[in-house]
């Protein structure tokens, strides 16, 4: 491959990984066109996809973007898989999935936050993160369980003070 070639793929690859801050890296080898297929649209149906790359312009493409560190995955032959406004566990989620469908199917692992998980293990790991408006819910879930009881509690205080008030007035009555 010419250099020329190599610089212009490069610069592809790294306008496509510009704005992507998790990947998840996967071996590719192995896999035949069909499964190949059904990967890729099972990805897009979640608004991912996935990019077979030579791991040294892959490298060279991510050098100072959000990505820089996710080499320590690029081993031999190695597909990215990556989404523009996806989440890297949204994208570890789908592909436990898809090792469900297809026991061939070997990862690397999953980068974000400038953290490598490495692996089968790695993958599953982050596959049990919650994505960020999951976590936004459980924090707004645990300031208003409080806020819910206070809330609770005054509506209960106003119901003694209505009673007090009655015995008040069953006692200045008579």
């Amino acid at each position: 491959m010419s250099k020329r070639i190599k610089n212009l793929i490069e610069k592809e690859l790294g306008s496509k990984f510009k704005n992507i801050e998790g990947v998840a890296v996967l071996n590719p080898v192995g896999l035949d066109g069909n499964k190949t297929n059904k990967i890729r649209r099972k990805l897009n149906e979640n608004g991912m996809k996935m990019t077979v790359v030579r791991n040294s312009l892959a490298r060279r493409a991510t050098g100072d973007s959000k990505l820089k560190g996710f080499e320590k995955l690029l081993n031999g032959a190695s597909a990215v898989v990556y989404g523009e406004k996806v989440e890297a566990s949204a994208i570890a989620r789908v592909l436990v999935d898809l090792k469900k469908e297809n026991d061939k199917l070997e990862f690397r692992g999953v980068f974000f936050d400038g953290e490598a998980f490495e692996g089968d293990k790695g993958v599953k790991l982050v596959s049990s993160f919650p994505t960020r408006t999951e976590a936004i819910g459980q924090v707004i879930g645990a300031l208003l369980g409080p806020i819910s009881q206070i809330a609770g509690g005054l509506n209960q205080g106003g119901m003694v003070a209505g009673l007090v008030q009655a015995i008040e007035e069953k006692g200045a009555n008579g």
